[in-house]
């Protein structure tokens, strides 16, 4: 491996060790997945929504918090501020935690309908696995902290 590219690796691993910046980042995961819950637990009890339709409704709506408290709190030093560039890094978050989704929700598929588990217990779990995921694409890519 080249010296360059093996910088590059260690200069983003060194950025995704901040500890201020997970903690935040995990802090602000806790509030977007207890919207997460709320509002599946609201559609599929209350509404009777199919718990993977809800698991959609409910996960773009914690993305949006999600975003916004990052936006402003976990990297408010990284980024522009114009219209522009918070729409694109918008975007960039939905596109990389639909990556962080997809693991939440084949979790929540597999331990509810494959193994019978109450499916409020297995997003909690699908939201954990999925955590580290969106917490390293989110960093690197969207708010890009080993430019720092």
């Amino acid at each position: 491996m080249s010296d360059s590219v093996a910088e590059a690796i260690r200069t983003r691993f060194r950025a995704l060790l901040s500890t201020t910046r997970f903690t935040q980042f995990a802090s602000v995961g806790f509030v977007g997945a207890a919207v997460d819950m709320i509002v599946l637990a609201v559609l599929v009890d209350v509404f009777d929504v199919w718990y993977l339709t809800s698991k959609v409704l409910s996960w773009e709506l914690a993305i949006i918090v999600i975003f916004a408290v990052n936006e402003r709190w976990t990297f408010a030093d990284y980024g522009s501020m114009t219209p522009r560039a918070l729409g694109k890094r918008f975007l960039r978050s939905n596109a990389v935690r639909f990556a962080g989704f997809l693991v939440t929700l084949s979790v929540l598929a597999v331990l509810v309908d494959g193994f019978g588990i109450w499916y409020l217990a297995a997003n909690v779990v699908g939201i954990g696995i999925g955590f580290f995921v969106n917490y390293t694409c989110e960093s690197l890519y969207t708010w890009k902290v080993h430019r720092d």
